[in-house]
């Protein structure tokens, strides 16, 4: 599929000295960034196609030309083709302004959110000029939750997103907004039911046999109960979508999209970030989350990457019973995570279970490229068997497959301590924009790795980790994408479960064997690519890093071996464990790499004699730390099978090389 997007002329920012109350924003400073046109390349099978656009400003004038800056550059950062989309700014604008008294809605609506946020705008600039503006946070952040609840759905759902972009919104009013996730007052129940008779079609009684009176969980968007289904008497969980809500969503939107184009110039050199693109970012993940329809498509999705997993969980739909204001799911009979001693008096392995509640969040953020949004307490279940279970799939984010190569070329380069590099993967991923001076940057991501790591593996805590990223953020021009956004949300809030589940829980105890287990055994070629660039440094092999690699993979099969979920049985019906490390594939693209690779084999020639020795005694040690691991017999057979293909391999590529020698 091609990705197509129109060329879009670029203007100069322009220059604005205006001063704004800073107790709100996380920035309060100009930035001095130069906006310089770049040229991005896409391959695709068919042709290169070259887009020039701007890392963090298109021009306005592109909509006139029937193009719309801000998302084309979403799609050039994302690097995926959206084929389809449920929201742009003049499909927003034409299903606003064709209702009957549309501009009567849309003046009242508008004075009303700006009498509110004015006021509320007011009181922290006086507080701002009295000097008193850091003293009262506390109440205002608490005055700005209360005020978003009030101005209805879209509000909510803009103080979540809010609670989660550090690089506009400062942490002390973060942290009260993330309140919005799990707090939020239900609407009536004869309301909800209502929409389920008129979305399905048929009585209540006629689907359920029974329903409960009270709902299980309320959001921004819908409300859940359970039920019964009266067809074969499975419970399920019934998510109904708040009344009415759709037309307001839709107005809400245009104004934001309106207000952000008036504003713009201004939240770039103040903020340091684009202002349309955020509200673009935002009204496409809304009208997605609208749709129950895509939800009941993205649980398929999930159920699909996981279906192999033993240890994961995903609700099937009944899509028979489903519609774009309905959902029903299969319910999930575990322990929520909301309440962590129940979770821990459940006799689980501890352990066991945050492992695979960590290596199921790496699996979606690093192989699968599709991960859930919002795994809040709420969102997650620890099964009485080991397993971890999600719910609600309206809020999912989708990385690119360069995407997820840059995050492990960016976990590389932590390793190998390579912080120049670690500050282009900013650039690649949309951090920072194109042509960006990232010389700056380098000594404080630096500062944040080592000190992070200073103490060991075993005392990092990605919080202070993006604490101190944040601090970045506020000092740097840096834009979170909305999608990252999501990701740092997603990795605090399972930590955080983490913690609560067990105290002295660190991350990277977990999350680094699994890194390493994939680098060693996933058959991928870019991450072989990877490996490679961790064993050699200064084109040195790293024996230790080796190691390394080995005895944290070995340890996250164990810990992963620990849960129930992952207790196989045999044929004679005696329960086993996948307690091996598969290496299988890596030592078959080991051999092809050296038998056909010149370059590797030069360098792990060089690195068995390398300082005038042989290195006999570290070959040994890699070796005892594997030999209980591999099973020799079927390494050989598959090599030996394969080894017609390498033979022919290696007849290309030195026919290769006398040609082009």
């Amino acid at each position: 599929m091609e990705f197509i997007s129109p060329n879009c002329t670029i203007n100069s920012p322009p220059s604005l000295s205006i001063s704004l109350p800073s107790p709100l924003f996380s920035k309060s400073v100009n930035f001095k960034s130069k906006f310089n046109t770049q040229f991005i390349s896409f391959k695709t099978p068919s042709k290169s196609l070259v887009i020039r656009a701007n890392a963090l400003q298109l021009s306005k004038n592109s909509d006139k030309n029937g193009g719309n800056s801000a998302l084309d550059q979403l799609d050039i950062e994302r690097g995926v083709c959206v084929p389809f989309r449920k929201y742009t700014p003049e499909a927003v604008r034409s299903k606003v302004l064709e209702s009957r008294g549309a501009i009567l809605s849309l003046v009242e609506r508008g004075v009303e959110i700006v009498w509110n946020l004015g006021l509320y705008w007011a009181t922290l600039s006086y507080d701002f000029f009295v000097g008193r503006d850091e003293e009262v946070v506390p109440y205002r952040a608490r005055q700005l939750r209360n005020l978003l609840c009030d101005l209805g759905p879209s509000f909510i759902k803009a103080g979540q997103v809010l609670a989660s972009r550090p690089d506009i919104i400062r942490e002390d009013y973060m942290n009260e907004l993330c309140i919005l996730q799990d707090d939020v007052p239900p609407f009536p129940n004869q309301v909800a039911f209502k929409i389920i008779e008129e979305d399905l079609g048929q009585p209540l009684e006629a689907i359920f046999s029974k329903i409960s009176s009270q709902t299980i969980a309320a959001a921004s968007l819908g409300q859940v109960y359970r039920a019964t289904l009266r067809a074969t008497g499975e419970d399920v969980a019934i998510k109904v979508q708040r009344p009415n809500i759709e037309p307001i969503i839709y107005r809400d939107l245009f104004l934001f999209r309106t207000l952000a184009s008036f504003l713009n110039g201004i939240s770039i050199q103040k903020l340091g970030c684009n202002a349309e693109l955020i509200v673009d970012e935002f009204g496409e993940k809304l009208l997605e989350e609208l749709d129950y329809t895509l939800e009941a498509r993205n649980i398929e999705e999930f159920l699909e990457n996981f279906k192999d997993d033993p240890t994961v969980k995903i609700p099937k739909v009944y899509k028979q019973y489903s519609g774009s204001r309905v959902l029903v799911m299969e319910w999930i009979d575990g322990i929520r995570c909301t309440d962590p001693q129940a979770v821990r008096d459940s006799g689980l392995d501890m352990d066991g279970f945050l492992t695979v509640g960590v290596s199921a969040a790496l699996r979606q953020l690093l192989e699968f490229g599709l991960f859930h949004g919002d795994p809040h307490p709420g969102n997650i279940f620890a099964m009485r068997d080991g397993r971890i279970a999600y719910v609600d799939f309206g809020n999912v984010a989708v990385l690119s497959q360069q995407n997820k190569q840059i995050l492990i070329d960016a976990v590389v380069h932590a390793v190998n301590e390579d912080y120049a590099e670690m500050a282009n993967d900013f650039t690649r991923l949309g951090f920072l924009a194109k042509g960006t001076d990232v010389a700056p940057i380098i000594p404080a991501l630096e500062a944040i790795w080592q000190n992070s790591l200073g103490k060991g593996v075993s005392e990092f805590n990605f919080r202070s980790v993006t604490g101190k990223f944040n601090q970045l953020v506020y000092n740097y021009p840096i834009r979170i994408p909305e999608r990252f956004s999501l990701v740092i949300r997603s990795l605090l809030t399972q930590e955080g479960i983490c913690l609560s589940l067990k105290p002295d829980f660190k991350f990277l105890e977990v999350a680094y064997p699994y890194v390493a287990k994939r680098l060693l055994t996933d058959p991928n070629p870019a991450l072989r690519d990877r490996l490679i660039q961790v064993l050699f440094k200064d084109g040195v092999f790293q024996w230790k890093r080796l190691e390394n690699l080995i005895v944290l993979a070995k340890e996250n099969v164990s810990r992963m071996s620990n849960t129930p979920a992952l207790q196989l049985r045999d044929k004679k019906g005696n329960e086993q464990a996948i307690s091996k490390l598969d290496l299988t594939d890596t030592i078959k693209d080991g051999t092809r790499l050296f038998l056909i690779d010149e370059g590797i084999r030069r360098q792990l020639v060089l690195a068995m004699t390398e300082d005038s020795k042989l290195h006999i005694q570290e070959l040994i040690d890699v070796y005892r730390l594997v030999e209980d691991q591999v099973d020799v017999p079927n390494v050989a057979v598959e090599v030996a099978r394969d080894l017609p293909s390498m033979a022919r391999d290696v007849l290309l590529s030195w026919s290769n090389s006398i040609l082009y020698d």
